[in-house]
């Protein structure tokens, strides 16, 4: 009960100063709030158990050839076949394969990101279903039925969760024909790792999966491999067992796994895997957070400090009454308990947004963050955090001595003054050194930002549009398919502002399985340094026009025609980098080339001699910065490879979408004519995640700022208020004002300069510390430390000037009547 009346008295006495008690909860709430929202994202990217079935034993397996720089490769159907034989540490594995299917059969044709798999495959990820069934062996082989699993998002998302849709046939659509299927279930909420998917089907659903290229090819890799521990084994015991077995395999065929190219497997687990992008950017950002909350009570501990430093002579008062240390540090504890309890509230009220916010940027790196909600753990959280802030102000403050006279105690107030004043400058140091590090990271991520928005393209972006237009087979030869597209640039051409019309198999900055093909290949008359026995480049497939439609000249030679097709000449054109690092002399035209990489085999490329008859200037469609871009470029009617629309226009090319989705569907009325966007809205959408970096952390260091700027004020406020006398003296002796003034201002960046020198060296001890465990982490450049130290020591004059200003009005002679 007697601490229930410490309540009330606590809610009474800060009524009356609410200004404090509004400032102090406000504070808090960003700092709480921010932790708390980082938290809940936190727990359930990183922390939370996934869905699948004794997730422990759930392995996920990659091969890697840093020598042709491919980091995390996929498996071939023969690498799993002889991975997969007789395992003692792995009890089972199961595979997918990434493939887009164009549905025809569910609403308007569409085209879904999908994945093929073996009979295995759930029963490796321990996933069940929602609705009817998941694929097992029985679902293996070619002479099986079609039958595919809706992903339980795509069926709540797009089908509204109709339980109808069981048992429906669809056909399929992919770049090597058409296949009809049978919805046979839908599966639970998982985490769709490593490729997005809708919907997932059985290998008969996918023409070029039942070839005899896909099931002999060795080097024909595009099949992710899961696995699951045997009962017994651990992790290291099937990592060893499967790097033996891997070794063997690369001693088995030299002539696919060249030493050179330094083939080797690895071995994680699956939710390691899974976190493994946003693990360091959610604890940084954690980190970050919590830098944030120490600021927070760094700055209330000031406020709340100097409250009682000007309340000691009631305290003395007090405690000269016989109320003893244990009352007085119960009465301020209930006071700090009603000040972090106003705050935990406002928290959670702040929390909610920053949760939704914080979960759109952590989608970014990892899939478990894209429907993130607000759990009750978030709520505990906050009142831990608030508890921890309440115990910190109450036990901060230096409390008189239960023992001696009152008038020793109210003589001992005023040595306590110069003590707090430490206490106060060091909590403001404190903030500013935090505030410090965060500015500097954010300075390095908006720098980033800025370089990249600054750096354009060597191409037309803002009246170039890109449509997504993928191959239908059904019901076509490959020969109408060709005319099919061909018809399409006839006729789009035609429409009134539509400049040129290319086509091709991806479009720049977006199409990351497209974008990242690259082959080996020879030439004739090429140079050779260093031993090189292939080149590699960047594998491309246009139509004519295309760099007409981009804007990009043709340095020498000339454009692909129409003429260039099947049964003509095969031709190629390749990059002003590349025709400079082949033939340094600049003779590069009508030299010849062919594809030496044996996956060319697998995909339709012929191995045939194919002569150059154009330099292109460098197009680095995959980087934001660009860089030399070693490209060849084939023409599309040659061997196929479609799938997107290229258009440039004359005025705005958003006005003119409609009437290209018209044109399109009366040439073929279930074409999906999908994703329109000028390729400067591809480009923004490329860089939302340095956006994202720049404003999270950037939001964060500008709160941090803003208290740290509060803090300082309060210090000096509080000096300047104990040196009244001093100032009087001074004044009275013929000091001028701006001395005052300039005292006051030296102080508060004296303090700023301190916490820059702190900051300076714990960002150094920090960054060293965390490069031992995370790569590519290095010191921020001059520019982002003078920067940030620029607006410290800026926001420290304009924190210093009120108090500064005060201290240069003191009446003389009102300050020494006063004492």
């Amino acid at each position: 009960m007697s601490f229930l009346r410490d309540l009330k008295i606590a809610v009474r006495s800060l009524a009356r100063v609410p200004a404090l008690w509004i400032t102090v909860a406000l504070t808090l709430a960003l700092g709480i709030g921010a932790n708390a929202a980082i938290f809940s994202v936190v727990r359930a990217v990183l922390l939370s158990p996934l869905a699948n079935r004794d997730e422990a034993r759930l392995l996920y397996l990659r091969q890697s050839a840093p020598g042709i720089k491919e980091e995390n490769s996929t498996f071939s159907v023969p690498e799993i076949d002889d991975l997969n034989k007789n395992l003692a540490t792995v009890s089972e594995m199961g595979s997918i394969s990434a493939i887009p299917f164009t549905v025809v059969g569910l609403g308007t044709p569409r085209e879904v990101p999908a994945g093929v798999v073996d009979g295995h495959y759930f029963e490796v990820m321990g996933l069940r279903p929602v609705l009817g069934r998941l694929l097992t062996p029985a679902d293996d082989g070619p002479n099986a039925p079609g039958a595919i699993v809706l992903t339980y998002r795509f069926w709540r998302n797009s089908l509204k969760a109709d339980p109808a849709v069981l048992g429906k046939n669809v056909r399929l659509e992919s770049g090597d024909g058409a296949r009809m299927a049978t919805i046979v279930g839908v599966l639970e909420p998982s985490v769709p790792y490593p490729v997005e998917t809708e919907m997932i089907g059985n290998v008969v659903t996918s023409p070029h999966h039942l070839s005899a290229t896909m099931v002999t090819g060795r080097t024909h890799r595009m099949t992710e491999v899961f696995a699951r521990l045997a009962p017994g084994s651990t992790l290291d015991q099937a990592r060893a067992e499967l790097r033996t077995r891997y070794a063997g395999i690369v001693a088995a065929h030299p002539d696919v796994y060249k030493t050179e190219d330094h083939f080797r497997i690895d071995v994680t687990r699956m939710h390691d895997q899974i976190n493994s992008r946003a693990n360091t950017v959610l604890w940084v950002l954690f980190a970050a957070s919590a830098l944030l909350f120490a600021i927070a009570c760094s700055n209330v501990a000031n406020l709340v400090l100097a409250r009682t430093v000007r309340r000691e002579p009631e305290l003395a008062v007090r405690s000269a009454l016989g109320a003893s240390t244990a009352v007085l540090r119960r009465s301020l504890l209930a006071e700090s308990l009603v000040l972090c309890g106003s705050g935990v509230a406002a928290a959670l009220l702040l929390a909610w947004p920053m949760v939704q916010i914080i979960g759109r940027y952590a989608a970014r790196f990892s899939v478990r963050a894209q429907e993130i909600q607000l759990d009750f753990s978030l709520v505990g959280f906050g009142v831990a955090l608030s508890l921890v802030a309440a115990i910190f102000l109450a036990y901060i403050p230096r409390l008189p001595a239960s023992s001696g006279s009152l008038a020793g105690s109210l003589t001992s107030t005023r040595s306590t003054s110069s003590s707090s004043n430490r206490r106060l400058r060091l909590f403001a140091v404190l903030q500013i050194t935090a505030s410090f590090l965060l500015l500097t990271g954010a300075a390095v991520l908006v720098r980033t930002l800025y370089t990249l928005e600054q750096t354009r393209p060597p191409f037309d972006t803002s009246h170039v549009l890109a449509i997504n237009l993928p191959v239908m087979n059904f019901g076509r030869s490959p020969a109408q398919v060709r005319d099919f597209y061909q018809e399409v640039r006839r006729r789009v051409s035609a429409l009134p502002g539509v400049l040129n019309v290319a086509t091709g198999f991806s479009v720049p900055w977006r199409d990351e399985r497209g974008l990242s093909i690259n082959f080996t290949f020879a030439a004739t008359g090429a140079a050779r340094p260093h031993g090189i026995e292939d080149w590699r480049s960047r594998f491309r497939v246009v139509s004519s026009n295309y760099f007409g439609t981009l804007g990009v000249p043709v340095i020498e030679g000339r454009d692909f025609r129409d003429s260039d097709k099947e049964g003509a000449e095969r031709v190629v054109i390749i990059s002003q980098a590349l025709a400079k690092e082949l033939f340094p002399n600049g003779d590069a035209l009508n030299r010849e080339l062919h594809w030496t990489d044996p996956v060319i085999q697998f995909i339709g490329l012929s191995p045939e001699p194919r002569r150059i008859i154009g330099v292109v200037a460098d197009i680095d469609d995959e980087n934001i910065i660009p860089a030399p871009a070693m490209t060849i470029y084939q023409p599309t009617d040659q061997e196929g490879w479609y799938g997107r629309l290229l258009v440039r226009t004359q005025g705005d090319p958003y006005a003119l979408v409609p009437a290209i989705s018209r044109t399109i569907h009366e040439i073929s009325a279930e074409e999906p004519v999908e994703l329109p966007s000028t390729l400067e809205g591809i480009r923004a959408e490329a860089l939302t995640s340095d956006k994202l970096n720049a404003i999270v952390f950037g939001g964060f260091a500008a709160v941090a700022l803003l208290i740290s700027v509060v803090g300082v004020a309060g210090v000096l406020a509080f000096s300047v208020s104990g040196r009244t006398r001093e100032f009087g003296i001074r004044l009275a002796l013929g000091a001028q004002p701006r001395d005052i003034m300039s005292d006051v201002l030296l102080q508060g960046l004296t303090i700023a300069g301190i916490g820059l020198v702190a900051g300076v060296l714990f960002g150094a001890a920090g960054t060293r510390g965390i490069a031992v465990y995370v790569a590519d982490i290095h010191m921020p450049g001059v520019l982002s430390f003078c920067v940030s130290a620029i607006v410290i020591l800026t926001a420290a004059l304009v924190a210093s000037a009120i108090p500064a200003a005060r201290a240069a009005r003191v009446n003389a002679v009102e300050a020494l009547r006063s004492e």
